[in-house]
């Protein structure tokens, strides 16, 4: 077997002749708290083209949310934070850019929605008002004009009756409801790229399905690249080209997302799959756990950050920091990972 480090970064390994939307290169956030600084986001590199979809895993606490918003944007240099790394979208590096241009971005070219939608929703302005601000805005049209535009994005995103919903304050739509409204304001100025946070939170199961139905589809209409981020990988599966799996702040694996399911390289991702819940299985199994907590931040465990919980973990893993890189000579159909001792590595020396 021959192990082949990826000098370009991981979104290299993955289609580096299509042409790029969003390459983000060795992303880092640090918190600074009271206790110590906290590396939230730990040299992330990932990539995106028009119309793909990456979907984004790990546990709660992975630096998922964080990753998000500083690719957005909306995290950046400040008295209590530092972000290293480039993030360039449509050619231009959105942490070089001013406060005002990249909020410029925000709408047109780049959008998120959120986990909870109240957050994102004024409870003294009507949806409508929500809607039309943004398109007056950023595409100067007249207050008749936004009015008429809001109704038409009601409609998009598939809420009856939009014109009466649009006369409406938030606390008289369902929780459903008000997703798709959210949904229907980052899509309200056209942009080309959509980051969604969790975007089924606290939703029921039915509504959770139509609302990633939502996505996929206006996505695949729009020819919008999409960031889907949530803990549970049986979401973004069938839904993504993508999978890049998060652990303790850093990228443990990055691949297609069918080589991802069905193939897993790190054991952090086959654990992560075997614990999805399947019909398949006999009543009353007992779906296997991953033992152990994830790493505290603040003091992360020299090496390999899985290594404390992992069961495959020798002495290498806890002193020695594994790198992102492909393995075997078809780096493209099984993307990147990060780890001593990945899965299949026999079988691969075998051939």
């Amino acid at each position: 077997m021959t192990t082949t480090p990826l000098s370009d970064g991981p979104a290299a390994a993955l289609g580096a002749d299509a042409p790029r939307l969003l390459t983000a290169t060795d992303v880092r956030t640090v918190f600074h708290t009271p206790r110590g600084p906290v590396q939230a986001v730990d040299g992330v590199s990932l990539s995106l083209s028009e119309g793909e979809t990456l979907g984004i895993v790990g546990e709660s606490g992975s630096g998922k949310s964080v990753l998000g918003r500083t690719l957005m944007g909306l995290i950046t240099d400040g008295p209590g934070t530092t972000v290293s790394g480039t993030v360039v979208l449509g050619g231009r590096d959105v942490h070089a850019l001013s406060p005002a241009r990249r909020r410029a971005l925000w709408g047109t070219e780049v959008a998120m929605v959120f986990q909870d939608p109240m957050t994102s929703l004024n409870p003294v302005k009507k949806v409508g008002t929500h809607l039309s601000e943004s398109v007056r805005l950023h595409q100067g049209l007249s207050r008749a004009g936004a009015r008429d535009r809001a109704v038409d994005l009601l409609r998009q995103v598939g809420i009856p009756e939009p014109a009466r919903r649009a006369r409406q304050y938030p606390h008289e739509l369902s929780g459903g409801m008000r997703q798709r409204v959210v949904i229907a304001m980052a899509l309200a100025c056209g942009p080309r790229l959509l980051i969604a946070d969790e975007p089924t939170t606290a939703l029921d199961v039915t509504v959770q399905k139509q609302i990633l139905d939502l996505l996929q589809t206006l996505a695949q209409d729009l020819r919008m690249a999409t960031v889907l981020i949530s803990h549970d990988l049986a979401t973004v599966a069938g839904r993504t080209d993508q999978v890049a799996v998060m652990y303790a702040g850093r990228l443990v694996e990055y691949a297609p997302t069918e080589a991802v399911f069905d193939r897993p390289r790190h054991p952090y991702s086959s654990a992560l799959i075997h614990s999805i819940p399947r019909l398949d299985l006999p009543p009353h199994t007992l779906l296997p756990t991953i033992e152990g907590r994830p790493p505290n931040l603040l003091h992360p465990p020299p090496g390999c950050r899985f290594a404390p919980r992992c069961t495959a973990a020798t002495d290498r893993c806890t002193t020695e920091s594994p790198r992102l890189a492909g393995h075997g000579g078809d780096r493209d159909a099984r993307g990147v990972v990060a780890c001593h001792h990945p899965l299949g590595a026999a079988e691969e020396a075998a051939v």
